[in-house]
């Protein structure tokens, strides 16, 4: 089999921790210049960005140098350049850093902040941070979370080592334990193990669960019920698919406290608002490191404000709330 040749390294040097876009020009195409390749890969409605961007010198080839606005087309051709990123509102909780070593940074990361740039999600993420903030400009994501779920991700330091690191969460090799605050239904019998097929369609917020082999499979546990018909839940999840727990939980009739999704598609809330965050948290990470054969037991100082302080959680009305 065939190697793959890897990309040359971008030219340009990261602008706020986020790297360089990089275009690989197709094969094949009917396109004169590099110009036209860029408006169709964009859009047409983009088309003066693409001017601008050709115009200012800002798209630049594997050397560094500008691509000129009448460039000509050349298939297999790199060229790199930055996206304007608008201004976000800052995510205003920080990022607490659990273990750091030579090889990962694992931090507990907050409710509302994007693991890896996503959407209008660029910025403030979990990664733009780091990299800005330690200084890392190499740093990458061996997985991810839920933007709306707090907890602990690892990140590798090296990128020649992060396939080591992503092949354990691939592989199952990383024992996750999450902790969820939902309504207690003394009628349903935990612990249990729920396997069902869950699809997550391009698009489309919600996933769902369809007939077939199973996909997805969780062991949900009460570790307590208390005042206001809740529960504390733990939570293990043997694969990892899209929303796989938030869809689990909802199924079984208890869905976690200020999931915007489940049971119903919420409104989208303002940009800025931070109040009633989901209540499912990465509590545990426990794996062997790849690298050093060291047993690492990592956990999240982090609490769920619904079940200690319900009152305080539920002081404004915001998206998934129950009520």
């Amino acid at each position: 089999m065939r190697r793959r040749t890897p990309p040359p390294p971008s030219p340009l040097p990261q602008r706020d921790g986020i790297d360089a876009v990089r275009v690989r020009l197709p094969g094949e195409g009917a396109w004169a210049t590099v110009r036209e390749h860029l408006v169709e890969r964009l859009g047409p409605a983009r088309a003066g960005i693409v001017d601008g961007l050709l115009e200012a010198g800002l798209v630049v080839g594997a050397d560094g140098r500008a691509v000129a606005p009448d460039a000509a087309y050349v298939p297999g051709m790199f060229v790199w350049y930055h996206r304007d990123v608008p201004p976000e509102v800052p995510v205003p909780f920080p990022l607490e850093i659990v273990h750091r070593d030579e090889h990962i940074v694992v931090v507990d990361k907050p409710h509302f902040l994007a693991t890896t740039p996503r959407g209008s999600h660029v910025t403030e993420s979990a990664l733009a941070r780091l990299r800005r903030e330690l200084d890392i400009p190499a740093l990458g994501a061996a997985h991810r979370l839920d933007r709306l779920t707090a907890g602990l991700v690892l990140f590798t330091v090296r990128p020649e080592e992060r396939g080591a690191y992503q092949s354990l969460f691939r592989d199952r090799r990383v024992r996750k334990v999450y902790e969820a605050v939902a309504p207690y239904d003394p009628e349903l019998v935990l612990p249990r193990t729920v396997r069902s097929r869950i699809v997550k369609e391009r698009g489309v917020l919600a996933a769902y669960e369809v007939a077939g082999e199973p996909n997805a499979v969780s062991r949900v546990e009460l570790v307590e019920h208390g005042a206001r018909g809740l529960g504390r839940y733990r939570l293990l999840p043997a694969t990892g698919q899209t929303h796989q727990l938030r869809v689990h939980m909802n199924a079984l009739g208890v869905p976690i406290l200020g999931d915007p999704l489940y049971p119903e598609v919420a409104a989208p809330v303002p940009a800025g608002d931070f109040r009633r965050p989901l209540q499912l948290l990465a509590r545990e990470l426990e794996f062997t490191d790849p690298l050093t054969g060291t047993e690492l037991r990592l956990r999240s100082g982090r609490v769920l404000e619904a079940w200690t302080s319900y009152d305080g959680w539920a002081a404004a009305p915001s998206a998934g709330a129950a009520q």
